[in-house]
């Protein structure tokens, strides 16, 4: 694992970043800084922007932050492992937290499904996007997940690329070894991991899904878990047995 600085503010800026460059901050991060953090001109904070690795970077301002320069590269550009987050949308404080453990949990992107039982009718994306964000900046993370608009299942289906694995969380599945199962499934372009609403899956939807090519169907052991745990769940036994989790353990042990 990469030496973090766990202690150092960091901020996501949309803006190209090289040595000697000038970012000026927006408002709200200007505020951050000023009268959240208390810092002043002078001292530095972590940036990044998702395609030029992390950069250290000096606060000027006279009366509150006002711009960024750039000192020098910390760490690299890395790249997600190619994991996405398909998902039924749950509501608010719990749609957040889903938002952010994906996040967390390394997912390159998240697409909302509307499935029979979803409970949610609109989707808040930037509201998304923006706690993409926030858990990037908290985690030390490098890359921006990508935040797709919500479209109805059958459409997700009729639109993912085949080659990719799908393995899709059933509650109705037969309970097994998970993590025997998904390394199974090594070799894939890619991994869809599918969690449904709290209702779960209709039945004219589980058959649709059980046509898909390249699919594996997975319980997440022998309790029926919420959504948003779920969705926790299935990421960590994708990425410990086919994700980046297993890459690490590899490098450690050579």
């Amino acid at each position: 694992m990469p030496q973090l600085d766990f202690r150092a503010p960091r901020l996501f800026v949309d803006h190209p970043l090289k040595a000697g460059e000038t970012v000026a901050l927006k408002r709200d991060q200007s505020n951050y800084l000023g009268n959240v953090l208390r810092l002043a001109a002078g001292e530095s904070v972590l940036v990044f922007n998702g395609r030029d690795g992390e950069w250290q970077a000096a606060i000027s301002g006279r009366k509150r932050p006002d711009n960024l320069t750039l000192i020098l590269q910390t760490r690299p550009q890395d790249q997600l492992p190619d994991i996405a987050y398909v998902f039924a949308p749950l509501k608010h404080a719990r749609l957040d937290y889903v938002v952010q453990k994906a996040v967390e949990m390394g997912a390159a992107s998240l697409q909302p499904v509307v499935t029979r039982h979803t409970q949610v009718s609109r989707v808040n994306t930037e509201r998304m996007r923006a706690n993409v964000i926030e858990a990037t900046e908290q985690c030390g993370i490098l890359s921006l997940a990508e935040v797709a608009e919500p479209v109805p299942l059958e459409r997700y289906l009729g639109q993912r690329v085949a080659g990719r694995l799908l393995v899709f969380c059933d509650e109705a599945a037969d309970v097994g070894d998970p993590l025997a199962a998904l390394k199974g499934g090594a070799g894939s372009n890619g991994i869809d991991v599918l969690i449904g609403p709290e209702g779960g899956f209709a039945e004219e939807e589980r058959a649709l899904l059980m046509k898909q090519p390249n699919i594996l169907r997975l319980a997440l052991g022998p309790r029926i878990l919420r959504a948003d745990t779920a969705g926790v769940a299935a990421l960590a036994l994708v990425q410990a047995a086919l994700g980046d989790w297993g890459q690490m353990a590899v490098k450690q042990t050579s």
